[in-house]
């Protein structure tokens, strides 16, 4: 199915992040889209909305989204690049609203039934993440560890911004298990939704199984763009390639 470029890009985050651990990507992204609407949104939870509680259903992850964008003011229908958990909620969305979505990015997720969980989480993560929940050191020592497991490039600079925002907009270990497990029950469609989709992926992802994107480009028959190197924050790693690669999609029609 093809798309065209839509006038509003949503761009959704993942597990414990916010609109901000976007960076300079949506700067980036911008340059390729000129004139487009940019919306950040921070699910439940996370961010600006850290003393909310995160839904325990992908679903109403989507529903939230959909609520936020009509109290701002956005009318569908609307490009949508989203990463790891929020990829899943915006398949969700699609799924169940397709007309609402002109064009859909899906950045290193993993989705029930296509991949095992061993995929889906790397094992050799698990005991960091359970020491960050349960036993959480300081907290440069966590985005320390964040930052390893999600980049393969990013300097530690980013460090100071992600520090202050996790003392300002800190995410509960009650939030951050709700977030977990919505992630882990949620099962996406057999069949692709019925919109436009691009799967991307790095393969120096150290969180996700790389193989949880190229399956689920063969199951639902899509296009996948692999960058070689960039890790699991693909748009931290290489944030022009990932803005490329959108832009260059949408020109081939």
């Amino acid at each position: 199915m093809s798309a065209t470029a839509p006038a509003t890009w949503v761009l959704l985050r993942g597990l414990m992040r916010d609109s901000r651990h976007w960076g300079a990507f949506p700067h980036t992204f911008e340059q390729r889209f000129p004139g487009a609407r940019i919306e950040r949104i921070d699910f439940p939870g996370n961010g600006t909305r850290h003393r909310e509680a995160s839904p325990l259903g992908v679903d109403a992850m989507a529903d939230q989204v959909r609520r936020e964008l009509a109290r701002r003011g956005c009318p569908p229908p609307y490009g949508v690049l989203a990463m790891s958990l929020g990829a899943m909620a915006v398949t969700a969305w699609a799924a169940r609203h397709p007309g609402d979505i002109r064009a859909c990015v899906l950045v290193n997720t993993s989705l029930r039934p296509f991949s095992p969980p061993h995929w889906r989480l790397r094992p050799a993560v698990w005991p960091a993440l359970l020491q960050m929940l349960l036993k959480p050191p300081t907290a440069r020592e966590i985005e320390r560890r964040i930052l390893q497991l999600t980049s393969r490039s990013a300097p530690e600079a980013v460090l100071d911004d992600w520090c202050a925002w996790r003392l300002s907009h800190p995410v509960s270990s009650a939030n951050a298990l709700r977030q977990l497990a919505a992630a882990a029950r949620y099962r996406a469609p057999r069949q692709a939704p019925a919109v436009p989709l691009l799967i991307v992926n790095g393969a120096g992802d150290a969180l996700v199984d790389p193989r949880c994107s190229t399956r689920l480009a063969a199951a639902w028959d899509c296009p996948i763009a692999v960058h070689p190197s960039a890790g699991h924050d693909l748009p931290l790693d290489d944030g022009d390639w990932l803005a490329d690669t959108v832009r260059d999609w949408l020109a081939a029609g």
